[in-house]
């Protein structure tokens, strides 16, 4: 009865955290809705600076990604602990695989001299600084969370192997899922805001 208890609290705990995640960046997201409303032109001259291929494979990532999760926390529940560490694996070399692609994506852009307060970017058009700076902004923050969502998922595969993590306790890999699939959440209002914006 007590773990229960404990459980259902720690569960609780972790939505009222998610929620101000949600804030944070519902927050950011009105920003961007507000400077595009006065900068629309700047702001889809923008967006075709971004890689869309890449955009979109990092979505493909994530959304597998954020399926492997859920099926570890299944395959747990069913005492398939072979299952769970392979998904667990797959899941955080998919957070590998999107980090390593936005390393690129903004090493590029670096190296072509877009990124806020750059010399291209202070003596074209107000808007265009404004979208790199929300583009880094909200993109690095973003990403900050996908290593954040690593370690968790790599704190839950160790106790997996340790035995801690079991078909009976599992709330460490529920709650590390649960901020995985927020991460990726997130991901789906950035993708069209950036790198899909007409």
């Amino acid at each position: 009865m007590r773990a229960e208890i404990d459980r259902v609290g720690i569960k609780i705990g972790m939505w009222l955290f998610l929620y101000s995640e949600i804030v944070l960046f519902g927050g950011l997201f009105v920003l961007y809705a507000a400077y595009f409303h006065k900068h629309p032109e700047s702001f889809a001259v923008g967006g075709k600076e971004l890689d869309r291929v890449i955009g979109a494979v990092n979505t493909v990532v994530l959304l597998v990604s954020s399926f492997t999760v859920a099926a570890s926390i299944t395959a747990i529940q069913k005492g398939s602990r072979k299952l769970t560490i392979g998904l667990l694996v797959f899941s955080i070399t998919c957070g590998f695989v999107f980090l390593v692609n936005k390393y690129f994506e903004w090493g590029t852009k670096i190296h072509h001299d877009i990124y806020p307060n750059s010399e291209t970017l202070v003596n074209g058009e107000p808007g265009l600084n404004i979208f790199f700076g929300l583009y880094y902004v909200i993109t690095g923050l973003h990403g900050l969370h996908v290593i954040i969502g690593m370690i968790l998922l790599s704190i839950s595969l160790v106790l997996v192997l340790a035995g801690k993590i079991d078909g009976s306790r599992f709330s460490m890999l529920d709650n590390s899922g649960l901020y995985w699939h927020l991460v990726d959440l997130i991901w789906i209002f950035v993708f069209p805001l950036f790198y899909l914006v007409l």
